[in-house]
């Protein structure tokens, strides 16, 4: 029935009517805080990219990760950056690496907190690019996959309560799944990265984590930010693979890509809300271009709103401090 008889603004009135008919929930329980662990002791160093974002060595990254969780947010992804690097990105799977250390220092401290490894060679590899590199400049994809497989067994065994894939190869989630089922890890979820895409907006997440490739680019093994038919095949494969959970990445600039990878598998669904995206919302906040809270907290609810089940995001432990 039309106007007027019909009136939207009714049930617009007050906040309780607002709150009522609300179709889209953002609580601190849908977030991850990602954070970057550094070696060495007593570090907490700026990332003048990521106003707020700090790398911190260990015993400040278990301080950090309990102010999270105070904040209400109960999951993390850990990225390393190791004190040496290497052409095959070896400390990526060292059972003493800072991951697998960090790991075991956050675990020990809240044995409830949930910690997701992010797995992949970027952060390890001397040249950058997240698997091994032929002489020609490419990634052997078959080779980098075995590496990426014995990270993932390294970080379960450490304690992670979950592993993320984030490199683009081909067949990793099916030799990811089976190494960590071949060894006893068969409880242990996969957060397949299925849609990501060489995207502009990793700049800042590349100057906190010293990854930025030294030759070339990763369009090899990145998706093309043009394809979304693409995604939902990547989604599909990775579900057949063992995948758990699936990841769009970025977020915003690809929220037709979380709905139509929601609406075509029927699983459950990561965005991130990568660096660039948040760096965005700072700059423009320190500029006085937008009120933060509002800004920030409308993103991450377009981003639920799109189909995403949870929310990797730099805000995570402030967006929990605006919501409570």
């Amino acid at each position: 029935m039309a106007f007027p008889a019909t009136r939207m603004r009714r049930l617009r009135r007050t906040g309780v009517l607002r709150g009522l008919t609300r179709e889209t929930e953002l609580t601190p329980a849908h977030l991850v805080q990602p954070l970057f662990v550094t070696a060495g002791t007593g570090i907490r160093q700026d990332v003048p990219s990521m106003p707020g974002v700090q790398r911190l060595s260990i015993s400040e990254l278990v301080e950090e990760a309990g102010e999270v969780r105070d904040a209400g947010v109960d999951s993390v992804l850990l990225f390393g950056i190791p004190a040496a690097k290497d052409e095959i990105g070896s400390g990526a799977y060292d059972d003493e690496g800072i991951v697998q250390m960090a790991i075991r220092a956050l675990k020990e401290a809240d044995p409830e907190l949930t910690v997701i490894a992010d797995t992949c060679m970027c952060e390890y590899t001397s040249h950058g690019h997240c698997g091994y590199l032929r002489e020609d400049g490419t990634v052997d994809n078959d080779l980098s996959i075995e590496l990426l497989a014995k990270t993932a067994l390294s970080q379960a065994a450490a304690g992670a309560d979950a592993i993320a894939p984030s490199d683009m190869m081909d067949g990793r989630v099916g030799a990811i799944r089976g190494q960590l089922d071949g060894e006893g890890f068969s409880e242990t979820p996969l957060i397949s990265y299925s849609a990501k895409y060489a995207s502009a907006f990793y700049g800042p997440f590349r100057d906190a984590a010293d990854s930025a490739p030294q030759e070339g680019d990763r369009r090899g093994y990145q998706m093309d930010p043009s394809n979304v038919l693409e995604a939902i095949r990547e989604a599909r494969l990775d579900l057949e693979e063992g995948a758990d959970m699936l990841m769009v990445k970025p977020a915003l600039p690809y929220l037709d890509v979380v709905r139509r990878i929601k609406d075509a598998t029927g699983a459950p669904i990561g965005a991130y809300h990568v660096s660039g995206e948040y760096s965005m919302l700072k700059a423009a906040a320190m500029n006085g271009w937008l009120d933060e809270r509002a800004a920030a907290l409308e993103a991450l609810t377009s981003i639920r709103r799109a189909g995403a089940d949870a929310i990797f995001t730099y805000y995570a432990k402030e967006a929990a401090q605006w919501l409570s």
